[in-house]
Order: structure tokens, then C-alpha cells, then sequence
């Protein structure tokens, strides 16, 4: 069989290298000048890193036992454990513990950054009304947790850890599509009682199961000593795959029982993988599903920029992993920093100091036209506001600024039945296969999962 895997970001070589010896010649097309996608590792001076995902959930054991397999869990590295800030009214203050997404059982971990009203609303909260839940359904997760707990716990805590994650406030993003543990606490809660739910109980539930789990599970990160080119790169080697790059595919048509890829080889293929963004996929399914293609263009992205900045020294940067900056901050441009050198020992190895500063949410287009001398001067003054650390003064020696444009779909309470529709479409259509961040959810563990699947459909 001939295969044509369209992206060669995760999703694309993941697949590839699930083909491996299986028989079926492999060609791997991407549009851009380099593989991996949004992983990309950058060759700093001091040496390599990430400039896109720098670390995957570690309590996903699929996808550590998938990393060993494919010969690079020797290369995973712990953080140092040292704990956050958020940016909340011209203060840094500790990133709340416990919670779920920033979203508290109970006001005592979150009153340094609310009202005393907010935190009697949020302790008042299980002795309201309930609010109506669909089980199986979605809702978004800023009305949500606005008309429980109000204002402050949104745009203070809760859009500020998920911006982080989805580059999406709070009020862009869906429950189940980016919370599933808590969509389905509430399915159970409202399927036990009378379909009524609290979100307090719903939290303390999950709470208290995470405190049950067992012990010495190690840490909740990892990350790769020498960047995610580890991964990307090795999964290319391994695959045994034609990988073509600069090769921009514009269309795919039928040939016969086949496919014929514009752009791509002159070779009819039995089968192709689209490993590429929504928005992609929907212009390449044009022709051959037009039904899902139209389905896939209601995906929208958000758009992000990060600024990696290596200085001489870390003399006077502050203890801590990283600062998340609350939405609506008006003395900051930054949406969060990570101080890479304080959360990565092995980072730390290296001398001075390396930081990250990311911009963009959904719905501004701050990476799209911001120049990039502006991007480097935002994040130097806003480095110094939030933390105190004068980069300038500490000496900068490298600068690297990554613009994603697109870089990431909103997940918002559709998302998930545009998906389960997208490919039920295409389970009438023979021989096409997707795949990709937009498809299984964020998070590198999640992709290569979804990935690994399509693949073995194949085998």
C-alpha cells in the first residue's frame, strides 16, 4: 500500500513511525522548511531549546512507555519543583494550590487573589442551586465558573493557567474539551442525583480521588535534556519514511481507487493521513469531503508568540518556575513567563539565566503585528515589572523570538462534536485518515495517542 502522510509535526512522523515495517511505502510531505511542527528546539549558544511545548504530563505512562520505545527515555528530565507566581493587580503573588485548573474546591487557597466577597461566594457556592448539566455535553468554562464563583476567580486564576496551555481565556474554552476529569465528575453527579451539580462538590470529589492515588508516582513533568528535536527527530530516522520538506501539498484528488496529492510525488496513493491543522485539512478536503470540510472550518486558532532570552547571570531572578500573568493585566504585555534556568535543573547547568515570555491569546493579534523589536523590548520591561530581574543590566547575550501563527485551536464547548462529526463524515470515506492537535486534544501525549491510532487502523 501506498501511504501519504501530509505534516510532518508530531502527529504526522508519530504515525509514520507506527508504519514502520509494516509493509507499505511511506511518504511524509511537509509545507515548511524543517519537521516537527510546534515542537521546534532552537540551537542556542548555551545549547539546545524548546521554543514551542517544552514539557508533556509525565502521569500519562503511555506516553513515557511510547518515548522509551521509541529509544529517548533516557533523555527525560524532571522540573525542580519550584512553585509559580501569578501577576494579579501590579503584584506577584503564589499560583494557588489544590483546585482543578485553577478552579477551587474552597476560598483558602485563592483569597490572596480575590475579594473577601469573591471567597464568600466560592464557600457559599454548595448551598445554591445547582446548575443544570447535560451529561455527555459541554459548556463553556468562563460562564461557568462566573455565575458560581464570579469575576475575579476567572480572570484571576483560572484563565491565567489555561491561557498557558490553549493561548484562549477562560470564556473561549469548553469544560470537557479542555477539563474532561471535571466534565465527567459532573456526568456522574448529575446522573446520580437529578441532573443538578455543584461545582465546589465537583471539585472537592476530585480533590480528594487525587490525594487517594498512590505515592511516588514521580513528577507530574518531564521534559527532554536536550529539546524535543530528540523526539522529532528520532521518530523520522526510525520511521524509514520519505519525508520531503518544502513540499507544500495544495490539493488532493481521487485518481481511481486512490489519491493523487498536488504537490507531491507523481504517485497514486491508497491511502493519506492529514497531519495538519484544521484549517488545512479542511481546504484538502475540499474536493474528495466536502461535508467535513466545511464542518472543519468553523476551528478557529489562536495565534501566540515566545521570546527566549539567555542573559550572563540569574543573580536577582527570582525563585520560582514561572510567573502566569492574570487576564486583563494592564502594566503587562507578556500573558506568562517561564524562568527555564529556576524550573529545569539541567537548564540551570548551563550558567546565567534562560527565560521565556509568551504572548497572544485568542482573539488579539498581538504575535501577527507586533514587531519583533517591540516583542523583545515588551518582554524585557515586563520581565523587570513582574519579577524585578533587570535582563538588560544582567546582560542579554541571546534572543530568539518564535511567532505560531495558528498555533493552536480553540477548544471551545463545540469543539469536541465538530470533531466526533469530522470523522464521522469520513468514515464514508475510503482511504482518508486525520489526525493532529485539533483531533485528539493539546498536549504531546495526547497527539501521539490519536496518531499511533490512525496508524494502526492501517496495519
Amino acid at each position: 500500500m501506498n501511504i501519504a502522510i501530509i505534516g510532518a509535526g508530531l502527529a504526522g512522523l508519530t504515525a509514520a513511525y507506527e508504519l514502520r515495517n509494516s509493509g507499505h511505502k511511506v511518504d511524509v510531505y511537509e509545507a515548511t522548511d524543517r519537521i516537527g511542527g510546534k515542537l521546534y528546539t532552537v540551537a542556542f549558544e548555551a545549547g539546545p531549546t524548546d521554543m514551542g511545548a517544552e514539557a508533556f504530563m509525565a502521569r500519562r505512562k503511555d506516553a513515557v512507555e511510547f518515548f522509551t520505545e521509541v529509544g529517548v527515555g533516557d533523555s527525560l528530565v524532571e522540573p525542580s519543583g519550584l512553585r509559580s507566581l501569578v501577576w494579579v493587580d501590579g503584584e506577584a503573588r503564589g499560583l494557588p494550590t489544590g483546585g482543578v485548573m485553577g478552579i477551587p474546591s474552597h476560598s483558602k487557597t485563592v483569597k490572596h487573589l480575590v475579594s473577601d466577597e469573591t471567597a464568600q461566594r466560592i464557600d457559599d457556592e454548595a448551598n445554591r442551586d445547582g446548575f443544570t448539566w447535560d451529561t455527555g455535553g459541554d459548556m463553556n468554562v468562563g460562564k461557568l465558573v462566573r455565575d458560581r464563583y464570579g469575576d475575579e476567580v476567572v480572570d484571576n486564576i483560572v484563565s491565567a493557567l489555561l491561557g498557558g496551555v490553549y493561548s484562549c481565556t477562560a470564556d473561549d474554552l469548553g469544560v470537557r474539551a479542555t477539563i474532561p476529569q471535571l466534565a465527567a465528575e459532573f456526568d456522574r453527579l448529575a446522573e446520580a442525583g437529578d441532573g443538578t451539580v455543584h461545582l465546589s462538590t465537583a471539585i472537592a470529589n476530585l480533590e480528594r480521588s487525587r490525594k487517594e492515588m498512590p505515592t511516588g508516582q514521580g513528577a507530574v513533568f518531564n521534559a527532554f535534556r536536550n529539546g524535543y528535536q530528540e523526539l522529532y527527530e528520532t521518530l523520522a530516522e526510525k520511521s524509514g519514511a520519505d519525508i520531503y520538506i518544502d513540499a507544500f501539498v495544495s490539493s488532493i484528488s481521487r485518481e481511481g481507487e486512490g489519491f493523487r496529492i498536488k504537490g507531491g510525488e507523481d504517485t497514486v496513493y491508497d491511502h493519506v493521513i492529514l497531519a495538519v491543522p484544521a484549517p488545512t485539512a479542511a481546504l484538502l478536503l475540499k474536493e474528495i469531503a466536502p461535508e467535513a470540510a466545511e464542518k472543519l472550518q468553523t476551528v478557529q486558532l489562536a495565534n501566540s508568540a515566545v521570546v527566549g532570552m539567555r542573559f550572563a547571570t540569574d543573580e536577582g531572578l527570582p525563585e520560582n518556575s514561572g510567573v502566569l500573568v492574570a487576564n486583563g493585566a494592564e502594566d503587562v504585555k507578556a500573558k506568562a513567563f517561564t524562568l527555564s534556568s529556576r524550573k529545569w535543573p539541567h537548564l540551570a547547568e548551563r550558567g546565567g539565566a534562560l527565560v521565556r515570555a509568551s504572548f497572544g491569546r485568542f482573539g488579539d493579534n498581538i504575535a501577527l503585528t507586533a514587531t519583533e523589536d517591540d516583542l523583545v523590548d515588551w518582554a524585557l520591561d515586563d520581565l523587570k515589572t513582574v519579577t524585578g530581574f533587570d535582563g538588560r543590566e544582567a546582560g542579554l547575550e541571546e534572543i530568539y523570538v518564535q511567532r505560531w501563527f495558528g498555533g493552536l485551536p480553540r477548544f471551545d464547548e463545540h469543539h469536541l462534536d465538530t470533531v466526533a462529526a469530522v470523522r464521522s463524515l469520513l468514515d464514508d470515506v475510503a482511504g482518508i485518515s486525520v489526525t493532529g492537535a485539533w483531533a485528539s486534544g493539546v498536549g504531546v501525549p495526547a497527539v501521539v495517542a490519536d496518531a499511533r491510532v490512525v496508524a494502526k487502523q492501517l496495519l
